[in-house]
């Protein structure tokens, strides 16, 4: 599901008098994929008002010095240079050519420059990574290609990455995940700017579905194997395919190596080759989205979670789940269940619990379940928090349970959850 946030950023600013907001200035640099830098291109560059599309106004701008080179050996030549983004109201970075290479100073100083003075600042795909690096994701929730979120959260520690989104607003920085959700992000610019008619009107003349969410494209089906579609004819599929099936076990990428048939520092260099990721990132990664599954679909505690989805200890997994989603497994199951649509099914129980929750309202008060129990219960409920109740005497609650249950009982109502992705910002 694709993140708009509602809440203007704390450092809102107005737009600049001589800057217009469409006035959409896309930044090209050479070595860009030509697929994400033609979507801005498309959407904005072409009058489609006899359609009902309002329409934009495009600038081109040369990230660099010429010539641009692309995918396909093919040269670009952009009509504008840096100078031209003063005019832009929206500047759009399409794609970024290499994840390890640093954009250049002067783009970088030109992206600043457009966001102090109000202009809406947008990366497609690897584009975020040159948004980062101008400092403009510095405390704020973002995506990218599910492939190189992990490398984005590393690299910038102060970016709350969210690779299970096509793309996140956050009111004047908007990020894409990779390829085709550019052309979702830059449709619900339309959208924001001129409505969901216009938006529809557009979406038509491209032949595109008017607004995808992540679970109607099968998003989660490529995170949850985060391989590319390649691999399957490589010798380390089968190794691939147990690891997956075993997340439940402790093992390393040791022993991955030895089922290789290979050395770690071989095994290490042939996967990195046919991912793009380091083995033991992508084996982190894996056990941080089980974690995320089981977190949405059972009622197992965090320290049940660590230990079914392999990791050593709950302190591990809170660590390596906050660094990549941004948010302690605790508060991304509130915030998750919080945001749960009306009617969803609730969590499974586990097998225990459900039998216990089955037995008629008599039989629970038998086993001990006073009235004051039952009421709290179902106040919580009632404020969308989750209860222990039919867990073991003496048992830990999750966290923050204490505090919402505080908050809960004076009439406050519960913390507002943080969303997947995004921390609370500071106060003062």
């Amino acid at each position: 599901m694709s993140q708009d946030s509602a809440a203007v950023p704390d450092a809102a600013r107005k737009l600049a008098a001589r800057r217009r907001r469409e006035i959409v200035a896309v930044l090209l640099f050479s070595g860009g994929p030509i697929f994400e830098s033609s979507i801005p291109l498309s959407v904005f560059g072409i009058d489609r008002q006899d359609a009902g599309v309002p329409r934009y106004r495009l600038l081109v701008c040369a990230g660099e010095d010429a010539p641009l080179r692309t995918t396909g050996g093919l040269e670009l030549s952009a009509p504008y240079g840096l100078e031209a983004i003063s005019r832009a109201g929206t500047v759009v970075v399409p794609a970024w050519r290499s994840i390890t290479q640093a954009p250049p100073p002067a783009a970088l100083d030109a992206l600043r420059r457009a966001h102090e003075e109000g202009a809406r600042i947008v990366g497609l795909c690897t584009g975020a990574f040159v948004l980062a690096a101008a400092g403009l994701l510095d405390g704020r929730p973002a995506t990218t290609h599910w492939m190189y979120a992990p490398t984005l959260a590393k690299r910038y520690p102060s970016v709350h990455v969210d690779p299970r989104e096509l793309f996140v607003d956050d009111g004047d920085v908007l990020t894409s995940a990779g390829t085709a959700a550019g052309i979702d992000l830059c449709l619900h610019i339309v959208r924001t700017d001129h409505g969901a008619d216009a938006a529809n009107a557009l979406a038509r003349r491209l032949v595109v579905p008017p607004r995808r969410t992540a679970s109607d494209m099968g998003h989660q089906r490529y995170l949850d194997r985060s391989l590319p579609e390649e691999i399957g004819a490589d010798p380390l599929a089968e190794v691939v395919a147990w690891a997956l099936e075993h997340l439940h076990e402790q093992f390393d990428v040791e022993t991955l190596a030895a089922r290789a048939y290979m050395s770690r520092r071989t095994f290490d260099r042939r996967f990195r080759s046919l991912t793009g990721s380091a083995p033991l990132q992508w084996l982190i990664t894996q056990r941080v989205l089980q974690a995320q599954r089981l977190l949405e679909t059972s009622d197992y505690s965090v320290d049940e979670v660590a230990g079914r989805c392999g990791f050593r200890s709950p302190v591990a997994l809170r660590g390596h789940f906050r660094r990549q989603l941004g948010a302690s497994p605790a508060a991304y199951r509130a915030a998750y269940r919080a945001r749960r649509p009306h009617g969803a099914p609730e969590p499974a129980l586990r097998p225990e619990r459900a039998d216990r929750a089955e037995r008629p309202e008599r039989e629970r008060a038998a086993l001990g379940a006073s009235g004051g129990e039952r009421f709290a219960a179902a106040a919580l409920a009632g404020h969308g928090l989750a209860t222990a109740e039919g867990g073991e005497a003496g048992k830990p609650q999750p966290e923050g349970y204490a505090s919402r249950l505080a908050e809960a009982a004076v009439g406050r109502g519960p913390a507002r959850p943080v969303l997947p992705g995004q921390r609370e910002r500071p106060v003062g």
